[in-house]
């Protein structure tokens, strides 16, 4: 999804090239001329830009929406961190397993019907959620509407590449992103305030309505694609981009790179509820749902990452975003509520900027399959959304708020060796040539 997301990592600078990689013959060329797609104050563009808004408030307050509530299942049921945490990561597993296929699909059977059709089965699921008998019935409903939800990041980008034109590309991405972060921060600050006072089945039953509405105003406003021509799924096309990328070094890095920050901050934000409830802090569920707000931060950092970049170069950009991650794991041992919030800030600020960097470098190394490259990304990055979240429950049993922190900093030491040795095989590629001239 974007850099300011809340999970989703949709990079902007792939998306000028999804209409001419992932949709084959479709946008221009497709008898319907360039000028005649949507712009600013153009036909259209308003319904548009509010409809994909809409579908990724919907989608990012699905996803996360028993994060903040992982206390209250665990007394309902009677389990542990580590297994309340499921919940979480079946629903952002689902979504990495499930972003390249649905991402074939949108090729085959268009964008907007992809994306209607993933809206109502998540939605519908969400319907069922509140309902769950057991935490066993809740992790399956949970996988399926990750599953589902995948359709959305799939499709979303290459719907606005073949529809609105290129200058108005990085404003109408905008709105989608905004609505992203959106519904990842409300859906964990609604859920923690209504939990509060109903409990967590009414809470996830909120986000399911509000999930409902948002999809039924989407499929009313979008407008119908105009540039969209339909393309074969041709499997073993798409299988040898996917291995042609996964077989790059650097790709390899920076999907990795991109994991292990979402590990980090998977972890934590799954967790913090279980630390903050507790003793010394005893913070009541609304309040522990409003910590979430603090990922106002990471629109902030990720905005400021091209500048790090042109600063400090990518590599430096990372080593900066890593130790800043870094310093606010280490402040959240404390036994203060100021420097735990500090810390949290810090973690936040860290880990989008990272991310920013590491999304915005995929698109700008692959030098084809652009769209399934970011799929590759994001399915990295939801991978390591499930793990930060499943390991880090699992040390939080075992060691206490320690070992989360424990967990996370490995994490970002990952970071740190992935980046050294891309430092080093720069290094050796640039000496290549001039050895050679010697020679």
């Amino acid at each position: 999804m974007s850099p300011a997301s809340t999970g989703a990592s949709t990079s902007v600078d792939a998306v000028s090239s999804v209409s001419s990689v992932s949709s084959g013959p479709s946008a221009p060329s497709c008898g319907v001329g360039s000028d005649s797609r949507m712009t600013p104050g153009g036909p259209g563009y308003r319904r548009m830009s509010f409809a994909l808004f809409l579908a990724g408030v919907a989608t990012f307050a699905l996803l996360y929406s028993t994060q903040a509530l992982l206390p209250l299942i665990s007394g309902e049921f009677g389990v542990a961190a580590s297994e309340a945490s499921w919940t979480v990561a079946a629903a952002t597993g689902g979504l990495a397993l499930f972003v390249l296929p649905m991402s074939a699909l949108s090729e085959r059977f268009g964008r907007r019907t992809v994306m209607t059709a993933s809206l109502a089965v998540a939605v519908t699921v969400g319907m069922l959620v509140p309902f769950a008998p057991s935490l066993g019935a809740l992790v399956v409903l949970r996988g399926v509407q990750g599953a589902a939800l995948a359709g959305l990041p799939a499709s979303a980008t290459a719907y606005l590449a073949e529809e609105v034109r290129p200058k108005a590309l990085v404003t109408a991405i905008g709105l989608f992103v905004a609505g992203n972060s959106v519904g990842g921060m409300s859906g964990r600050v609604i859920t923690g305030w209504v939990a509060q006072e109903w409990g967590w089945r009414i809470s996830v039953g909120v986000i399911g309505a509000l999930a409902v509405v948002c999809a039924v105003a989407f499929r009313l406003l979008l407008p119908a694609p105009k540039h969209f021509t339909a393309g074969s799924l041709r499997p073993r096309v798409l299988l040898g981009t996917v291995r042609g990328h996964l077989s790059d070094p650097l790709l390899r890095r920076l999907y990795a790179i991109g994991a292990l920050f979402m590990t980090v901050f998977g972890g934590v934000y799954t967790v913090i509820g279980y630390r903050l409830t507790a003793a010394p802090f005893g913070l009541p569920q609304g309040i522990v749902g409003s910590i979430f707000l603090v990922y106002l931060v990471g629109t902030v950092s990720a905005s400021t990452a091209g500048r790090l970049v042109g600063r400090f170069g990518r590599r430096g950009a990372l080593y900066l975003a890593g130790g800043t991650t870094a310093a606010g794991l280490l402040l959240t041992l404390t036994a203060s509520l100021v420097l735990v919030l500090l810390g949290l800030v810090l973690i936040t600020a860290g880990f989008f900027a990272g991310h920013a960097v590491a999304s915005s470098a995929v698109s700008k190394t692959a030098t084809h399959g652009r769209a399934q490259a970011s799929a590759l990304y994001q399915s990295a990055y939801y991978i390591g959304s499930s793990a930060g979240s499943t390991v880090g429950a699992l040390a939080f049993h075992s060691d206490g708020w320690s070992g989360t922190v424990g967990v996370g900093l490995l994490a970002v030491l990952g970071v740190v060796t992935i980046t050294v040795l891309g430092s080093r095989a720069a290094r050796v590629a640039a000496r290549g040539p001039r050895v050679a001239e010697a020679r």
